[in-house]
C-alpha cells in the first residue's frame, strides 16, 4: 500500500499490514502442524498394524506345520515397533504392539480360540 504525505511518495509496507501477515501465517502454521501430527500418529498406527498382521500370518503358519502355537515367537517389527508375544499355547495366542514415539497407543491382536485359519485384525487404544 502506498501512501502519501505532503506531496512526498513512500514506499513500504505499513507496520499493520506487516501485522497482519504476520498473524495470518501463524494462523496457517498452527493448523499445519496439528495436521501433520496427526498424519504421524497414524503412520505409527499402521506400521503397528502391519507388524502385527504379519505377526498372524507367521503364528498361522507355524500352527499348520506344528498344529499348535506353543512356539510362537515375536519377529522384529519395524522401525521403532516393539511387538511382543503375550500368551501362546496349543490352540489360541494374543500379542501386542508399541511403537517408541507413540507410548500412549498400544495395538492388540490374538486368535479368535479356534485352531487353524483364522484373519485376526489388530485393535488399537
Amino acid at each position: 500500500m502506498r501512501t502519501y504525505t505532503a506531496g512526498r511518495r513512500r514506499r513500504g509496507f505499513t507496520l499493520m499490514e506487516l501485522l497482519v501477515v504476520t498473524i495470518i501465517i501463524g494462523i496457517l502454521a498452527t493448523i499445519a502442524i496439528a495436521k501433520f501430527g496427526e498424519s504421524k500418529r497414524r503412520a505409527y498406527i499402521s506400521a503397528m498394524k502391519a507388524d502385527l498382521r504379519n505377526l498372524a500370518t507367521t503364528a498361522e503358519s507355524g500352527y499348520a506345520s506344528d498344529n499348535s502355537y506353543a512356539s510362537l515367537v515375536a519377529p522384529q517389527g519395524s522401525a521403532g515397533v516393539t511387538m511382543t508375544v503375550v500368551s501362546a499355547s496349543a490352540i489360541e495366542w494374543s500379542a501386542t504392539a508399541t511403537h517408541a514415539a507413540a507410548p500412549n497407543i498400544t495395538c492388540t491382536i490374538g486368535s479368535t480360540g479356534a485352531p487353524g485359519p483364522q484373519r485376526p485384525q489388530p485393535d488399537c487404544q
